[in-house]
This record gives C-alpha cells, sequence and structure tokens, in this order.
C-alpha cells in the first residue's frame, strides 16, 4: 500500500490505545488518520497483557475511568461487528493485611459511591465465590460482579477493521524515525517508508513513548518496566474472577478456553525495555499461586512471556496536549491499565482533539502540567 502524504491526525502506536483512538476519531468524522506502528498490531503491550477489566481502585479518577470503560465493553462486540470474548467473572481481591482491610474499606465506599457494584466480604464468602481457594492468611476481600476480561488480540483487532472501514489508514512495519516541527508545532513526521505531512501527532507508543517524545525535544516523565507472565494448560473450569492480591503480589485468572494466566509486578525489576523472560519468575510465580490454590500444583505450565509496563509518576495515564509543542499529544503512562481503560480514553483525547472538551471533566487532572503543578493522583491500589 503507498503511503499518502498527508493527513490530518497521524497516530504512533498500533495496540489498543492507538486503535481505539483511530476509530474514535473517525467515528466522530476526522476520516485523514493515519496509524503508524513499526511492528505487527499488538505486537507491545496490548498482545502481552493480562487482559483484565477492573472497576477496583482506590482514586476517583481511576474509578470513573473504569466504570466508563466496562460500559463501553459490554457493548464493544456489537459495536465493533466482532466477538471480543468479554467475560465478566468478577474480580476477587484478597486483603492480607490490616492496612489493606482499611484500604479495601474506604476503596469500596469510594466504589459504592459512584454506583459501581463493589462489595467488602469476609473469608466464608470469598470462600463460596472461588471454592478451591486457601482461605490461610486471608483477612478479608473486595468483590466486584461486572469486572472481568476479554482477548486483548480481538479487541485490538477489532477496534483496527472498525477504524479502517470508516477510512482510517493503518500502516504496519513502518517506523517513524523523526517528527518535524515549525516553532514549537507538528508540522510532519518522517517514516523509514518515507514523509507525511501533518499538524497533529498523538504518542499512543506505549513502553517506547519515551522515544518519542524526544523527537519533539520533550522529556516525558515515564518509564518502562518488564512485567512478565506465564499461562497454562487448559483445565475444567476453576474458578471464574480474577484472584488478585496487591500486599502478595499476584494476579490470576482462567481464561474462556480454560488455561490459568497468571502474573505479579517484581519490586527489584530495574527501568527498562528488556522484555527477555526469567526462570525465577516462573519458579516465584509458580510458588505463590500454588499456596492460594493448591490444586494448580498439578497443572503444566505452557509458556511465559514478558511485556512492558509504561509508568507515570502517579500511575495514573496521561492524557492531552503537550504544553511545549502544539500538536503533540500524548495517551500515555498507563502503568499497566492501558486496556482496561483504553476504551475511554480513547474516546476523551478523540473529544480533546477535535472539540477543545470531554464528555468527563476529568481532563484538567489528567494533563501532564499536574507534575509540575504537585497535583498527582496517587493510586494506592495498583500492581
Amino acid at each position: 500500500m503507498m503511503m499518502i502524504k498527508r493527513a490530518d491526525i497521524v497516530i504512533i502506536g498500533g495496540g489498543i490505545i492507538g486503535c481505539s483512538i483511530a476509530y474514535n476519531l473517525a467515528k466522530m468524522g476526522c476520516k485523514n488518520v493515519v496509524l503508524f506502528e513499526k511492528n505487527s498490531l499488538s505486537s507491545g503491550a496490548t498482545g502481552r497483557c493480562g487482559a483484565g477489566i477492573r472497576q477496583q481502585f482506590g482514586t476517583k479518577t481511576n474509578c470513573i475511568l473504569a466504570r466508563e470503560s466496562i460500559k463501553i465493553f459490554e457493548n464493544l462486540s456489537q459495536e465493533l461487528e466482532y466477538d471480543i470474548e468479554l467475560n465478566q467473572g468478577g474480580y476477587l481481591i484478597l486483603a492480607y493485611t490490616e492496612k489493606e482491610v482499611n484500604q479495601f474499606k474506604k476503596n469500596v465506599a469510594l466504589q459504592q459511591s459512584l454506583d459501581i457494584n463493589a462489595r467488602f466480604i469476609n473469608v466464608e464468602e470469598a470462600k463460596d465465590i472461588v471454592p478451591p481457594l486457601n482461605t490461610e492468611g486471608i483477612l478479608a476481600a473486595t468483590f466486584c460482579p461486572t469486572d472481568g476480561h476479554a482477548d486483548p488480540f480481538k479487541t485490538n483487532f477489532a477496534y483496527a477493521e472498525a477504524a479502517q472501514r470508516l477510512g482510517v489508514k493503518i500502516y504496519t512495519f513502518t517506523e517513524v524515525n523523526e517528527i518535524g516541527t515549525e516553532n514549537n508545532k507538528i508540522v510532519a513526521v518522517n517514516t523509514d517508508k518515507g514523509k507525511l505531512l501533518t499538524p497533529t501527532v498523538i504518542n499512543a507508543a506505549g513502553g517506547y513513548s519515551g522515544v518519542i517524545g524526544k523527537m519533539v525535544g520533550v522529556d516525558l516523565p515515564v518509564y518502562s518496566q518488564r512485567h512478565q507472565i506465564l499461562i497454562t494448560e487448559p483445565i475444567d473450569p476453576l474458578f471464574k474472577p480474577m484472584l488478585m492480591s496487591f500486599s502478595r503480589n499476584f494476579y490470576c485468572q482462567q481464561t474462556p478456553h480454560g488455561s490459568i494466566i497468571m502474573g505479579f509486578g517484581d519490586p527489584n525489576e530495574p527501568k527498562g525495555d528488556d522484555i527477555e523472560s526469567s526462570w525465577q519468575f516462573a519458579r516465584e510465580m509458580a510458588q505463590k499461586m500454588t499456596k492460594v490454590v493448591p490444586l494448580l500444583k498439578e497443572v503444566s505450565m505452557l509458556r511465559q512471556w514478558a511485556g512492558l509496563y509504561n509508568v507515570s509518576p502517579d500511575a495514573q495515564p496521561i492524557l492531552g496536549e503537550h504544553p511545549q509543542v502544539g500538536g503533540f499529544y500524548m495517551a500515555i503512562g498507563f502503568s499497566g491499565h492501558g486496556f482496561m481503560l483504553a476504551p475511554v480514553a480513547s474516546k476523551l483525547i478523540s473529544e480533546l482533539i477535535l472539540t477543545g472538551r470531554t464528555s468527563l471533566s476529568i481532563e484538567d487532572k489528567l494533563d501532564i502540567g499536574r507534575f509540575k503543578r504537585g497535583e498527582l493522583i496517587l493510586e494506592p491500589s495498583v500492581l
């Protein structure tokens, strides 16, 4: 496919953020949109994520974003004409410390005040929801039945195909190597396949968003960090919800096909773009999960992989235009929550670019200027 010479908007990154933005822009009537992906669609964090979707956060901003995302997810297969395999089996989040118990009570009060159907439950109720659970050490839990997971590949391809039907041009295996600016405004994008003139660039490059920032001469306050995951052989249904603990540092869920996917964030993981897998992770993951669900001792691991979290200083996304570069927009720093927040984040950034305002009044809270202003929105419930 020959590359066009001009576009109203260029998106860099073919993951869930980039493809969902492309779709939302086109849906709102902006047809001359180009998306560049240096590899294949979903080749970055989207294709490597744990696929969970939860509303059980500890800040108002993340709760609202997640709640609105779930509403979109629930109708997405129909809207995009593509089954994304949404499965709302809930999230069961386990409290192993008194500090967590206190935090979870605050979280649930906040969530319920925002019409999120979460509840604080005791150990017996947790065991009823997940019968094979080893309750040793568990003090309490929270549960939200409308949380769940979807297939990240299918969701991303659904967005990409719907965007293309609306006229978006997607160029895969096309690497952006330079962004042209004049008088601190975007004017062009250079790729290894040629140059394209544009006044607007959206940085949706995930773990590589810092590299894109440097192309326009700005240091973005994000860093990348490896997170590892493994998956088991398929087995008969064992439990429905995503099992999660912040203090014990794990998440684990059974996919619709029977395989169990699980991961954790290593607190000693260095910053960087390493995505190699390690045997140490596989061993520690197995040790963690066989204590929580002892039946997993009999299950074989099939494979493991790693992907990048793109982490912001407060573990919340950065959405909006950069104050120093006109036409340079960011949808970055999702800190491991990109897949679950993509439906609403892409809608908000599209509204912001095309109309100057958003349907949720949170753009002033998620802009990059919040770090200079000292207005960080610290999320207590991240893994």
